[in-house]
């Protein structure tokens, strides 16, 4: 027999169910991966802070979850997708099939083609590296590979450097960026299971940032090189999973975007030899709420640059150099999936900073409501921009 509740009781008891379901709506909404709106035609203009418009247009689309660009010289760009595809953009127009027979990647979480740079000498040498997520009996490892362009295709495909597995079929992150003397830093990302301690341990690769040749040696003056039970190639631990690298163009200081848990993105600046703390400090916590860490802080280990609560699943990013934006200048570009993980909210962050630190934030093009996987500063000094998605495009910002 069902219970029978006074008249009174009834309009508080509706409102009770009524609660629950729009609790269980909620919390079902926020269990599904983000998804964006498609991305119209364009352009669009948008105003930024000064009075700056910004005219934002679409260079190439048709692209399944692009990682990382590499602009080449006369124009043409190569474009990585996640899936294992190396695209080509020539006079604007995306080329149809792929530019490179290159390696089977994993398509494992976390894991596929990533990231992609030329190297300083190119103009000599054509190489272009990359990493990606290379699949074996072990695990996936993530790998540096590189080829030659010969100005149709990239030949020549090699692996350089393959760092330690992560045991299983799961990848993480993975950026490049070159100093000038062809020294090349690799990060390593991926430890961000809970109970994961990889981060550290100086003996593996796995939540690392790596310091190697071009070769994918160990550069003589590594921090660790002469540690024992030390990996040689390691620079940096204490990573959960960096998404982005970029070199301060005046001070030559090496900059990396951290993704943390549930808030607690991080933006370091990579000291070598130095530990960054995760998973023993973060001020980020787990996914059910609780705190990842007892204290998001300690003096022994590397403190942000500057971090995000909520977050935004910060990704690639660049330091702005052009004269496109005059404003602009000096400032770091820094790309979001989705904000506080409410779904559709990419944006690029315009971070300002001097000599003392940060002193001013810009969310930009959170009005197209993308995922924005990476930023960069085109020969032409516009910006451009990866959306992350199935249909992802190649943006370009310019004045308008």
């Amino acid at each position: 027999m069902r219970p029978e509740f006074p008249t009174s009781a009834k309009p508080a008891l509706l409102t009770l169910r009524l609660g629950l379901l729009a609790t269980f709506v909620l919390t079902l909404a926020l269990a599904q991966p983000p998804r964006s709106p498609t991305l119209g035609d364009g352009p669009w203009v948008f105003e930024a802070a000064g009075e700056v418009e910004v005219r934002v247009s679409i260079v190439a689309r048709g692209l399944e979850h692009p990682w990382a660009l590499a602009f080449l010289p006369g124009g043409d760009m190569l474009v990585t997708e996640t899936p294992g595809r190396l695209r080509l953009i020539r006079d604007g127009e995306l080329v149809a099939d792929p530019v490179a027979a290159l390696p089977p990647v994993s398509n494992a979480p976390l894991a596929g083609l990533l990231d992609l740079t030329l190297h300083p000498g190119f103009e000599a040498n054509g190489l272009v590296y990359f990493t990606y997520s290379k699949p074996g009996e072990d695990g996936v490892s993530n790998t540096l590979a590189r080829g030659r362009w010969n100005g149709e295709r990239l030949v020549e495909i090699e692996d350089v450097f393959v760092a330690d597995s992560y045991g299983e079929d799961r990848g993480g992150a993975s950026r490049l960026a070159f100093e000038s003397g062809g020294i090349v830093y690799m990060t390593i990302g991926g430890a961000g299971v809970v109970g994961d301690e990889r981060a550290q341990d100086p003996g593996t690769h796995i939540g690392k940032t790596l310091r190697l040749t071009d070769e994918g040696g160990v550069p003589p003056d590594n921090p660790f090189v002469d540690r024992p039970d030390h990996a040689p190639e390691v620079f940096t631990l204490g990573h959960r999973n960096q998404i982005g690298l970029a070199i301060h163009p005046d001070t030559g200081a090496l900059f990396a975007s951290e993704q943390g848990p549930q808030g607690g993105d991080e933006l370091n600046v990579l000291l070598p030899g130095r530990n960054y703390g995760w998973p023993i400090v973060t001020y980020g916590r787990n996914y059910d709420g609780t705190p990842a860490s007892e204290q998001p802080w300690r003096a022994d280990f590397e403190a942000p640059y500057l971090f995000w609560v909520p977050s935004v699943a910060v990704t690639g990013m660049a330091f702005y150099t052009g004269d496109a934006f005059p404003d602009w200048r000096g400032n770091l570009l820094v790309g979001g999936l989705v904000e506080s993980r409410i779904a559709p909210s990419g944006q690029v962050q315009r971070i300002v900073m001097n000599e003392n630190g940060e002193i001013a934030r810009e969310p930009l093009l959170r009005q197209l409501r993308q995922r924005i996987r990476a930023v960069y500063e085109g020969p032409d000094g516009f910006v451009y921009v990866l959306t992350d998605e199935d249909d992802g495009a190649v943006l370009r910002l310019e004045p308008n």
